[in-house]
């Protein structure tokens, strides 16, 4: 597959700036081979096969973006990224990626202050690879957790041109999440509102939940010509025996496992050993999904309208097939459906399923 096969025509003013009134508001294109459906996010208990399950991700989106200042008086812009070990005292090891006027040096404090003037909290770079670095972060009073979330911004994804306002800490944010540890949101999910998991469940859909920490590579555009050259970005999964043995009955049962997000697919389709037997557990997954590729768990996809030329593109382009989801985005365009994290959705069928 080519590079060229993920690009498209998007006019900038279709790019959601903002989220819609209601979570549930959202339209929704139903695809499902040829076949398209204009419908919205609140009819979605109609939309999937019936007695579904929805597999979830309950990660948590931090307020990861911190601004902070050098011994030296110059400012520094600091991007938590992954969490990677807390201390007995309580210091907290974070893998950040960091931007200042002149270079960060190790061992150099940055300091970072309330509202009152209050240093807070303290971080201090121990090594760097690239552009990421090492940092140990300390609170002065309370946890590094309790202080990041105070002081820190939500760190809005680059095509949202505005700066973090107060309602994007909870719009940016999915009503189940649970497990701190995403840079971004698991897009998908931040339709559903309290009542429509509700109704969902009212409809005989079932739901279940896995974790994967959403990274900034997330955004990251395919650069290189053929898609097989392209490094995907790795990040960190769960999957819980619960949901394991949710995902086992439906299949027994002939129920469609429905991933709410791509982040559910990488999860569920990594988490499978070489007979691609879903396996309960922590890993890692640096999987991209492009044609040609064999689904393992996943049967049908909820998810946004994503970036050109972008590895998520490619994985709806898989289950939907590349010429059909071309044309549902061209209809999109075309309707004016809004896109990227705060936009609408898409319910795509597998190809072989029309």
């Amino acid at each position: 597959m080519k590079v060229d096969e993920l690009d498209y025509a998007l006019p900038e003013e279709l790019i959601a700036q903002t989220p819609a009134a209601r979570r549930e508001d959202a339209r929704l294109l139903v695809v499902n081979g040829e076949a398209r459906t204009h419908s919205r996010i609140g009819a979605l208990a109609s939309a999937l096969p019936k007695r579904s399950l929805l597999v979830f991700n309950d990660t948590r989106v931090m307020a990861a973006r911190l601004f902070g200042r050098k011994a030296s008086g110059g400012r520094v812009e600091l991007l938590l990224v992954e969490h990677m070990d807390t201390s007995d005292s309580g210091e907290e090891r974070w893998l950040a990626m960091g931007r200042a006027s002149k270079p960060i040096r190790v061992g150099a404090p940055i300091g970072f202050r309330d509202a009152q003037d209050e240093e807070r909290l303290v971080a201090v770079m121990e090594s760097r690879d690239g552009p990421l670095m090492t940092v140990t972060l300390r609170a002065s009073r309370g946890t590094v957790e309790e202080t990041v979330e105070q002081l820190g911004e939500v760190p809005l994804p680059p095509y949202i041109n505005r700066d973090a306002a107060t309602f994007d800490k909870e719009r940016y944010q999915t009503v189940y999440a649970r497990h701190r540890g995403a840079v971004a949101a698991p897009t998908a999910g931040l339709h559903f509102s309290d009542a429509l998991l509700d109704e969902l469940a009212e409809a005989g859909h079932e739901r279940a939940f896995v974790t994967l920490h959403v990274g900034p590579g997330t955004f990251r555009p395919v650069t290189a010509d053929s898609l097989e050259d392209h490094p995907m970005h790795e990040e960190a999964f769960s999957v819980p025996e619960a949901t394991v043995a949710a995902i086992a009955e439906a299949k027994r049962e002939g129920r469609a496992v429905v991933a709410v997000g791509t982040t559910v697919v990488r999860t569920l389709e990594s988490a499978c050993d070489e007979g691609g037997a879903l396996v309960a557990g922590a890993g890692r997954t640096e999987l991209f999904i492009r044609p040609p590729y064999r689904f393992k768990v996943v049967d049908v996809l909820l998810t946004n309208f994503h970036l050109p030329r972008s590895t998520l593109l490619a994985l709806v382009m898989t289950l939907g097939g590349v010429d059909e989801v071309r044309a549902a985005y061209r209809d999109a365009v075309r309707e004016q459906y809004r896109f990227f994290s705060y936009g609408d959705a898409m319910l795509v069928f597998p190809k072989s399923a029309s």
